[in-house]
């Protein structure tokens, strides 16, 4: 029997909008357009392991974005500082 997540997503027609248009786009960044579709997924009912293998990712990290987009809406969906050593070089190859 599958899981049931407690955190059912409910889009507003912005939010709805907003994720399909960002989950057409071929010039966003790959993470950004699979997140948008794996809360499109959810919206439509899909449990966590059902958008997982659709998307090819672990139902742990489905359950993760999942959540932080209940909790936070669409400004849980952006990418986070990463703790660990900062880059040892700069982008501009000065360093």
């Amino acid at each position: 029997m599958p899981r049931t997540s407690p955190f059912a997503v409910v889009l507003s027609l912005a939010e709805r909008r907003e994720l399909r248009a960002l989950a057409a786009r071929y010039t966003s960044p790959y993470c950004e357009v699979v997140r948008a579709k794996l809360i499109l997924m959810a919206e439509e009912g899909l449990d966590n392991k059902e958008i997982g293998e659709r998307l090819d990712l672990p139902r742990q990290i489905v359950s993760k974005w999942r959540k932080r987009f209940v909790k936070e809406r669409l400004g849980g969906l952006e990418a986070r500082p990463r703790r660990g050593r900062p880059a040892s070089f700069s982008p501009s190859g000065g360093g």
